[in-house]
């Protein structure tokens, strides 16, 4: 399969009340796919069921599993995949895990690396210590998560993967950053990148404005969004493949080990 098609979840979330954020996201996605009979890969942002929480022990810690049960469900029905991270406690321990559900219900993850020490996130989640890969229909997908976007060497294309895909709470006051290293890291991996952004405020003060977009590998934006609701976008594999081919510029990449 050469081209992936891909639908951007963007919206306010309920602090705290994972069962809205699952009728108000499920809600979106039956309307959406009502006309949009097929899509390849639906995207939600960081923590869709919660906010970006940190007591994540007030959040029942059995609502993880019924989130990924929800994901499966949604998965089957539509017939794509489904991706997004959510508030996850295993043990003593929580993270915040990037869950990536199959068409047939298999389920990957990622854990944060990169967490945000400056609202105590590094306090209230473990920090993950592994890079993923997931292939799906073709694709390479490297996935990651907000904060994670301001740190290249960690998203460094050095296993060959075809996008990058950030789900984020990015506040309004850092949002340039958010566009420009979006940017950046599909210039600099010769990837497509994708991220997604919530809206709305939350009760820390914090206001989302949005700013989802899809970037080709040579940083063109194909898809910007500030709206509430599904924004729409196709990614090529044979542009990545023509591209690499004309510019190799990753032949020349610095090559380098990450000490955990």
């Amino acid at each position: 399969m050469s081209k992936l098609n891909i639908a951007l979840v963007q919206t306010p979330l309920v602090w705290h009340n994972p069962p809205e954020n699952r009728n108000l996201i499920k809600s979106k996605l039956d309307a959406f796919f009502q006309t949009n009979k097929h899509f390849d890969l639906v995207v939600l942002p960081e923590t869709f069921t919660t906010g970006f929480t940190m007591t994540p022990e007030a959040i029942d810690y059995t609502e993880a599993g019924l989130t990924i049960s929800w994901m499966q469900y949604l998965a089957r029905m539509y017939n794509t995949a489904i991706c997004g991270s959510i508030v996850v406690k295993e043990g003593a321990t929580y993270f915040n895990r990037f869950c990536f559900v199959h068409p047939d219900t298999k389920v990957e993850h990622y854990d944060k690396h990169h967490t945000y020490s400056p609202a105590g996130e590094s306090e209230a989640y473990e920090q993950g210590m592994k890079r993923t890969l997931i292939k799906y229909k073709g694709f390479v997908i490297r996935p990651l998560i907000c904060y994670d976007l301001r740190f290249p060497v960690w998203s460094r294309n050095d296993q060959d993967y075809d996008l990058l895909l950030y789900v984020a709470n990015w506040p309004s006051p850092r949002i340039g950053a958010w566009d420009t290293l979006l940017r950046a890291r599909a210039i600099e991996n010769m990837s497509y990148c994708v991220g997604v952004n919530r809206l709305g405020d939350d009760p820390n003060g914090n206001f989302y404005p949005g700013h989802s977009s899809i970037y080709d590998p040579l940083g063109n934006q194909l898809l910007f969004s500030k709206d509430d609701g599904i924004s729409v976008g196709t990614i090529d594999k044979e542009l990545i493949t023509s591209t690499r081919s004309k510019l190799n510029f990753l032949a020349d990449r610095d090559h380098f080990q990450i000490n955990l």
